[in-house]
C-alpha cells in the first residue's frame, strides 16, 4: 500500500525497533512521481503565492520546472514519510537514502530538519552505469553522469558504528608507518629509541610500544636476520605464521620509530564507493531469466550498508520496488549467519500490459517483489544447504477498518438498520484480518510466530507463544475458553458473537480469573 499509510500503521508495533532504513525514492526526473498525496494549495493559489502574476493577471516570469512547484510536491512526499519513519528507528538506528543530482540538495535540507544536522554522517558517492544517449550528437548540453549519492544519517549523534572495510582487488603487502603523530597528549610522550618528543605523541601506550619492540627482536632472532638484512617479504612470511596478531616496532634507518602494518586484502572504507555499481537490472533479470524490471538496484551496495547495523536488525525499505533490499538481507544472512528481518513497503503500481512481467502474470511491482523473494529463497537454500535460513515472509495489504461505521445520528436509524448493527464487524473480514488488526492495535509485532489449533470446531490463534491468543468463532464452547486460559496468555481476544448470552461472557471472565488472572481480555 501507500508507504505513508503503512508507516503510520506500524508505529505502535515497531516504535523504536528498526535499526536500519534504506530507501531508494523517486529521483523526481519528471516522469517517476506516482504518489497521489494531497497538498493544501491549488496551482492557482501556488502561482499567486509565488508572485508569478501581477494584479492585472500579467505573467511576471516564466514558470519552468526550476521553480518551486516542480520540487515542492516531491519535497512534501519525502518530508512527511521521513518524519514518520524517524519514530520507527531505534536509538542506534541508521538511515541511508539513494538519490540523484535532481533532488540531492533539497533532500539534504529535509533530512537535516527531520534528523538534525548533527546526525548527518556522510554523502556517499556510488558508481552508476553511464548512459551514452548524447554520443550520437556533436554538441552536448552537459556531461554524462557516472555516479549518484547515498545520504547517511543516524538517529543519535552519539552513536558510533563499527569500523568499516572494503576489499582490495590486489592484496597490499606489509609496510611501516611513522609511530609519531601530531595530536598533543602529554601522557603519550615517553622515551623510545633514546628520544622523547617535546610535543605530539606516540601512537600507543608505553607498555604496548615496549612489547612491540620485543616482538620485533624476536622476529629477527627466529628468522636469523638483523635489521639490515631482513626484507619485507621475510617479515610478512613470519607474521603470517603467527597464531595471533602481534605489534612490531622498530627504529628506521633514519632514526624514526615505525610500527608494522600487516599485509591486507582490505582497506578502510571512505565515502567514495566507486568500486561498486549501484544501479543495474542484470541481477533481477538473471533471477527471472527475462527482463522484468528496468530500474532495479544491485544488492552489493545494500549489503555493504547492512554491515553498519547489527546482524539481528530489523531492516525497513518503504520504497522497496522489486525488493532488492529483501534480497540483500537474505543473502547477507546466508553468508554471515545473521538473523536480520526485513519490512518492505511498496505501492502496487501496475506493470505495463506489454511488459514481460505482465505477461508472466506479475501485474504489479509488488507481485515482482514477492516472486523475487521466493526465487531468492530457493536459490539460497540450494547454495547454502546447511545454513540456518528462514526464507519465509508474510504479505499484508492496507485496507479500511474491520469495524462498521456505527456513528449515526438518531434520526438516521431505523429498526432494520439497528438489527444490521448487531455485529459491528464487517461481513467480509476473516480471522486473519481481525487477528492482525488486534496485534497492531495492541502494539504487538506482526512478524512474530503464529500457530493455529483446531478444537471443538473452533480455530484458536496463538501469537508468539502466548503474547496473544484469539478465537473469532461464534458461540465459543467453555472447553475452548478453558484451553485458551491454560496457555496463560498476556492478551486474549474474542468477538462479541462468541457469547450467545450474558452469562457466557461472565463465565469467560470467571475462567480466566481462575486460571490466568493476569490476562488482558478484549471483546470486539
Amino acid at each position: 500500500g501507500d508507504n505513508l499509510d503503512v508507516l503510520k500503521i506500524l508505529q505502535e508495533s515497531y516504535l523504536g525497533q528498526v535499526q536500519l532504513i534504506y530507501i531508494d525514492p523517486p529521483y523526481n526526473t519528471g516522469h517517476d512521481f506516482l504518489y497521489q498525496d494531497k497538498f493544501q494549495r491549488s496551482q492557482q493559489e501556488e502561482n499567486r503565492q509565488m508572485g508569478l502574476y501581477d494584479s492585472q493577471a500579467n505573467q511576471m516570469f516564466e514558470n519552468t520546472d526550476r521553480n518551486g512547484r516542480f520540487h515542492s510536491d516531491w519535497c512534501s512526499l519525502m518530508y512527511s514519510r521521513l518524519s514518520v519513519a524517524k519514530h520507527l528507528l531505534a536509538d542506534n538506528g541508521l538511515l541511508f537514502i539513494s538519490i540523484g543530482d535532481e533532488e540531492v540538495e533539497n533532500l539534504r535540507k529535509i533530512a537535516d530538519e527531520v534528523f538534525g544536522e548533527d546526525n548527518f554522517r556522510n554523502q556517499i558517492v556510488v558508481r552508476r552505469g553511464t548512459k551514452s544517449l548524447q554520443a550520437q550528437f556533436d554538441t552536448w548540453d552537459k556531461l554524462g553522469q557516472s555516479h549518484e549519492y547515498v545520504l547517511f544519517y543516524s538517529k543519535s549523534s552519539q552513536y558510533r558504528f563499527p569500523k568499516q572495510l572494503r576489499p582490495l582487488e590486489k592484496e597490499k603487502p606489509g609496510t611501516w608507518n611513522n609511530h609519531w603523530r601530531g595530536t598533543d597528549r602529554p601522557t603519550m610522550r615517553y622515551e623510545l629509541f633514546g628520544h622523547t618528543p617535546e610535543w605530539g605523541q606516540w601512537r600507543w601506550s608505553k607498555e604496548r610500544s615496549l612489547q612491540a619492540m620485543e616482538n620485533y627482536q624476536r622476529m629477527l632472532e627466529e628468522t636469523g636476520c638483523n635489521s639490515q638484512t631482513v626484507t619485507q617479504e621475510i617479515i610478512d612470511q613470519w607474521y603470517a605464521q603467527q597464531d595471533e596478531d602481534l605489534d612490531l616496532l622498530r627504529q628506521s634507518s633514519t632514526g624514526k620509530a615505525e610500527h608494522y602494518v600487516a599485509p591486507s586484502n582490505q582497506t578502510l572504507l571512505n565515502s567514495a564507493w566507486m568500486d561498486l555499481l549501484i544501479g543495474s537490472s542484470s541481477e533481477i533479470n538473471q533471477l527471472f531469466h527475462s527482463k522484468v524490471f528496468d530500474t532495479a538496484k544491485l544488492t552489493s551496495a545494500i549489503r555493504r550498508i547492512l554491515n553498519f547495523a547489527p546482524k539481528d536488525s530489523i531492516v525497513l525499505d518503504f520504497f522497496s520496488g522489486s525488493a532488492t533490499t529483501a534480497h540483500a538481507v537474505m543473502q547477507a544472512n546466508a553468508e554471515d549467519g545473521g538473523h536480520r528481518k526485513f519490512i518492505m513497503v511498496q505501492l502496487p503500481e501496475r506493470c505495463g500490459e506489454k511488459s514481460l512481467a505482465y505477461q508472466a502474470k506479475l501485474e504489479t511491482i509488488c507481485e515482482i517483489g514477492k516472486e523475487r523473494i521466493r526465487r531468492v529463497g530457493d536459490a539460497l537454500r540450494a547454495q547454502f544447504p546447511n545454513a540456518d535460513l528462514d526464507t519465509g515472509f508474510r504479505v499484508f495489504r492496507v485496507d479500511s477498518s474491520n469495524m462498521k461505521d456505527v456513528y449515526y445520528q438518531p434520526d438516521q436509524l431505523e429498526q432494520q438498520s439497528i438489527l444490521d448493527l448487531v455485529s459491528n464487524i464487517k461481513e467480509d473480514r476473516t480471522d486473519l484480518d481481525l487477528l492482525y488488526a488486534c496485534l497492531l492495535d495492541w502494539g504487538v509485532g506482526i512478524h512474530l510466530p503464529h500457530t493455529i489449533t483446531q478444537l471443538e470446531g473452533c480455530t484458536v490463534h496463538n501469537v508468539d507463544h502466548g503474547a496473544l491468543v484469539a478465537c473469532f468463532q461464534p458461540n465459543v464452547p467453555a472447553c475452548v475458553v478453558e484451553y485458551m486460559a491454560q496457555q496463560h496468555p498476556l492478551r486474549a481476544v474474542f468477538r462479541d458473537s462468541a457469547f450467545s448470552r450474558d452469562d457466557a461472557k461472565l463465565s469467560l471472565e470467571t475462567t480466566f480469573q481462575r486460571i490466568s488472572p493476569g490476562t488482558n481480555i478484549r471483546v470486539l
